[in-house]
């Protein structure tokens, strides 16, 4: 067997095999099948590329996460964030993205990031608030992306061909608010940002932004982003804010 894919073959086994703690431990759920019900990962995914390897710079097992997990004396704010998020692409030498939209969560900032060239969506990122880290955030971002994603690069996926979506916008609307309306959330899909294998959309509850959930753009799945916590607010690149908090750094 190629050594390649039988190191390959061997870190997909051991991913496996952690998803049902890893799910246990960081409640990572809603991950919705093709068909209707839950399909046989409703409970969980691995999460990846979040572990601390000391301070500076460090490496998740896949992935790269900048900052030392230290807590600080103050807790990062918006414009710290996207400080923090620049730093980022300098040290892991992604070029061509920008920052495109954040948003603020209890605990962390959530950002996307788009391409220069293309305009497309490219990555999802998580700073947090106590320590100031970045990281690629779980769930979709890692397993989905066959551009920037994680999985997608141990498995061989070509890293420079854009893919070719068999499940249009419209389709991962509905798709979405099918799902959301099965959760009984009360929440419905907002436009969907496409990202390389999938497509992120923010839901909304009585008019407002409360959160996100992700369709795969090749199978339909959905897995909603259970582990944000409470919105607080939101930027676009375009200086579109959202959010009583985000509003008012935006004004100032």
């Amino acid at each position: 067997m190629n050594k390649k894919l039988l190191v390959s073959a061997l870190l997909v086994g051991a991913l496996l095999l952690s998803v049902p703690a890893l799910s246990s431990a960081f409640g990572i759920k809603g991950f919705w099948g093709s068909n209707p019900g839950y399909g046989s990962m409703g409970q969980g995914m691995p999460m990846m590329g979040f572990g601390m390897v000391g301070p500076g710079m460090g490496s998740g097992m896949m992935g790269m996460t900048i900052g030392g997990g230290v807590t600080l004396k103050e807790p990062v704010n918006q414009d710290k964030a996207k400080e923090l998020v620049q730093n980022y692409l300098a040290n892991t030498g992604l070029k061509g993205l920008s920052l495109a939209e954040i948003m603020e969560f209890d605990s962390h900032f959530y950002v996307e990031l788009k391409e220069d060239q293309t305009g497309k969506y490219a990555e999802e990122l998580i700073v947090d608030k106590k320590t100031g880290t970045v990281s690629p955030e779980i769930g979709p971002n890692m397993m989905w992306n066959t551009k920037y994603g994680h999985m997608g690069m141990m498995m061989g996926f070509p890293a420079d061909t854009p893919d070719k979506p068999v499940v249009s916008p419209d389709e991962a609307v509905k798709r979405a608010n099918d799902y959301l309306t099965q959760a009984n959330s009360g929440e419905t899909a907002a436009e969907p940002h496409e990202f390389y294998g999938y497509y992120t959309l923010h839901t909304m509850k009585d008019g407002k932004v409360v959160g996100m959930l992700s369709v795969n753009s090749s199978t339909g799945q959905v897995w909603y982003h259970s582990w944000h916590g409470n919105f607080v607010g939101m930027e676009e690149a375009d200086g579109d804010a959202q959010g009583h908090d985000m509003g008012q750094n935006h004004n100032q």
